[in-house]
């Protein structure tokens, strides 16, 4: 029961309230250092009232619950060493994390705390020292393994046609080899290596990402943005269509083009994703995810319809026509995919004024260009404009998430040996088996000394204007004229008060 009282004074909206009411449960806990205490059951999705008030964004219960696992060290004039409790926070031995809980929340206020001490700190620590490196290695490396595989793929087993064309369109001069006669040369072998180490690339992969998605969950794991979840999706979909590249050769079955294909375009792409890794670039990868799955997506739909609709106009407008002359339109599946670049305006009309047009053609591109180029498409980038600006104004906040979440999975991914604990042993200071992080914190004394004259002179301020009212209180016949003169006389007083204050404030600073 007191547990459930722990979570549920954390989800209250008067917060003040609720950290005295969850200090005073917390001294009738008789297990208050064991493993038994109320601070450490979670409850049914695993979080305890510390990870609780992570997840939901309560920043002000963090930092209380923050200040009561503080250790203060040694003082030493305005500079105090502290030891926080990073047990909950350190990702390293927790299945579950604090750090992994914030940046997969949908709540904007659960970010705030990525700014607050300890975690700031611990965050940069474990960035500067292993999670920069790391990621600037790993993005090198995946760069040379593209290079490696697009390599593979300019340079795989063609040989000429020999069979007569079908057709005048057929423009095939080059076909595949079959799987005898794809390594025979020196050259061969040489794309062999390059072969065998894009499919232990891919494997690889997916080695690595299949336990995440059990672990996390389908839905979450490819729908937080800020966890990279688009590019999972991409580097999966690479995966097995290097998988589907292989088969097809080691079957000798043609067509290997189309997977081989799709896997450059989605391979290439996912480079964007260790643009995470810079401040500068870091915010471009959101506003292009938010961009492709949130405008993008809608706006597909309508033009879906628009460019359905234009091309089996035009297809029908042409079916008569001589196709030698207008080869744009010369069958359904060219209709659509032309209308779809007049869509764009990557090419203009198609037009031989060699020959006379249909007069329907001249109207229905007419309407097409009004509703495509003019409406839609500045449509379109309003929506991006107004995404931009949103994104915008959060990037920083959105970085510093971004960099958690890929610090979280280089610790999760690399080896123990290479990426030790942060922190220090709380045996090292008799405080337990618990992890604690060193910060030294430096007081200004001319701060303090100030808002101490500050609050003074609001004290002065608020004791003129109670004088005055009981002034006002007690006059009864003339209220007017006496209310006229003790504000008056209030304003003077607070003026030169305020003045004197501010005086000192000077001769202070």
């Amino acid at each position: 029961i007191g547990n459930t009282v722990l979570h549920i004074l954390v989800l209250q909206p008067n917060k003040t309230f609720a950290c005295h009411m969850y200090s005073l449960i917390l001294s009738y806990d008789r297990n208050k250092e064991g493993p038994g205490s109320l601070e450490l059951i979670p409850n049914n999705e695993g979080l305890s009232p510390f990870k609780l008030a992570g997840v939901e964004g309560n920043t002000v219960m963090f930092q209380y619950l923050m200040q009561k696992r503080k250790q203060n060290l040694w003082s030493f004039g305005p500079l105090t060493t502290v030891l926080y409790d990073i047990t909950e926070i350190d990702s390293w031995a927790e299945d579950q994390s604090f750090l992994e809980l914030i940046v997969s929340t949908k709540k904007r206020e659960a970010r705030q705390i990525l700014d607050l001490t300890p975690v700031k700190e611990l965050v940069s620590l474990k960035w500067n020292m292993y999670g920069r490196p790391y990621f600037c290695f790993l993005a090198l490396f995946y760069i040379l393994y593209m290079v490696c595989f697009t390599m593979c793929c300019v340079y795989r087993p063609l040989k000429p046609r020999t069979g007569n064309k079908t057709s005048s369109r057929d423009n095939t001069v080059y076909v595949q080899k079959m799987l005898q006669e794809s390594y025979v040369a020196y050259e061969d072998e040489l794309r062999l290596v390059g072969e065998l180490i894009t499919v232990i690339g891919a494997v690889v992969i997916l080695v690595l990402e299949i336990p995440d998605i059990l672990r996390v969950g389908a839905a979450k794991y490819f729908g937080q943005t800020i966890l990279g979840g688009p590019f999972h999706i991409i580097v999966i979909t690479y995966a097995c269509m290097v998988l589907v590249t292989m088969v097809m050769r080691l079957t000798s079955t043609t067509g290997e083009v189309v997977p081989m294909s799709f896997a450059l375009v989605l391979g290439w792409c996912n480079v964007m994703y260790f643009a995470r890794g810079f401040q500068m670039l870091g915010p471009f990868t959101i506003m292009i995810q938010k961009m492709i799955f949130g405008d993008l997506m809608r706006f597909c739909w309508l033009m879906a319809v628009v460019i359905l609709g234009f091309a089996s106009a035009f297809y029908i407008i042409f079916q008569t026509e001589n196709p030698e002359n207008l080869g744009q339109f010369y069958n359904y599946p060219m209709s659509l995919f032309t209308t779809f670049e007049l869509f764009l305006t990557i090419i203009d009309g198609p037009a031989n004024y060699d020959v006379d047009l249909p007069f329907m053609y001249s109207v229905v591109y007419f309407a097409f260009a009004i509703i495509a180029t003019l409406l839609m498409l500045n449509l379109l980038i309003a929506m991006m404009g107004d995404t931009h600006w949103r994104v915008a104004h959060e990037q920083d906040e959105l970085w510093r998430a971004q960099v958690v979440a890929t610090t979280v999975m280089l610790e999760r991914k690399l080896p123990r040996c290479l990426w030790p604990r942060s922190g220090i042993c709380g045996r090292e200071f008799g405080l337990g088996d618990r992890w604690y992080l060193r910060i030294e914190d430096r007081v200004d004394p001319n701060k303090h000394k100030m808002m101490r004259y500050t609050e003074a002179f609001k004290a002065q301020d608020r004791d003129n204007y109670d004088k005055g009212s009981e002034k006002l209180e007690t006059s009864g016949d003339t209220l007017c004229k006496k209310e006229l003169s003790a504000l008056s006389l209030s304003r003077s007083t607070s003026r030169t008060s305020s003045h004197r204050g501010w005086e000192i404030l000077r001769r202070n600073t």
